[in-house]
């Protein structure tokens, strides 16, 4: 008896490592995910509005008003529909980020982007798993729905970030131009003013295939550096602004 008990924990530890790093175990948690995510959208997007100076940010800031806004309300009509409770609040890390954009001093055109980099890069995950596994169906059939938007709004925003990120580098003689694409791979880490809290950069980290990652410290150049292992061996890891992870670079 002890041994069986002892598989199915194992197995059950097998399936929660095998799952994606921002994934849903069961209906109840996808619409608590998916709407705290969704209101977490539509909130920054209206602190942004005003904050931010680039045009193309802000129509990005009002589409995903319109496109979070029609989203949420669906979602809410399902779950009621299937007796699941919404969220009455946001979580503490997406409360923290919305008191960062309200505290912070215009422009937030940078702060703002990468904020919403890093949003659909975890509601893209969420989607992308519940629409394939998801356990509820008319929730499923909504994942399959929306994913293609939040895909939308992802290389939007990639876009945005590569073209203020040149422009920037055109500006600035004193900082080394960098080229980036839709993918990214620089040989060094870019300097920039970095939005990334410590727990977001270890996680990005995390999902990139490293393990072991100790505390991170930010340095002047706003680059979060410290030590992780990958394929057996321990080295210096960074993580700048843009989200990109380089190794083996002090």
């Amino acid at each position: 008896m002890k041994t069986r008990h002892l598989l199915v924990s194992l197995a059950s530890v097998s399936i929660v490592l095998a799952m994606p790093a921002f994934a849903a175990e069961n209906a109840q948690d996808f619409v608590d995910k998916a709407a705290v995510g969704g209101r977490f959208e539509v909130d920054s997007s209206k602190i942004a509005q005003d904050k931010v100076t680039d045009q193309n940010v802000k129509e990005f800031a009002q589409k995903m008003i319109e496109d979070h806004n029609a989203a949420n309300a669906k979602l809410e009509s399902i779950a009621g529909e299937q007796k699941l409770q919404l969220p009455v609040d946001l979580d503490a890390r997406h409360k923290s980020e919305l008191q960062k954009l309200r505290d912070a001093a215009a422009p937030l055109d940078q702060p703002y982007v990468e904020m919403q980099r890093s949003a659909h890069a975890d509601a893209v995950s969420l989607f992308e798993q519940y629409a394939k596994d998801g356990d509820n169906a008319p929730l499923k059939a909504f994942a399959q729905e929306t994913l293609p938007t939040l895909k939308m709004h992802k290389e939007m925003i990639e876009k945005i970030a590569t073209t203020s990120t040149d422009s920037s580098s055109a500006a600035n003689s004193t900082t080394p131009a960098v080229k980036t694409t839709d993918t990214p791979s620089p040989s060094a880490p870019v300097p920039g003013a970095n939005s990334f809290t410590e727990d977001q950069a270890k996680d990005r980290i995390q999902d990139a295939g490293y393990s072991n990652v100790s505390k991170l410290t930010k340095d002047d150049q706003g680059i979060w550096r410290g030590q992780a292992s990958k394929d057996g061996k321990n080295t210096p890891i960074a993580l700048d602004y843009q989200g990109n992870i380089v190794s083996g670079k002090n």
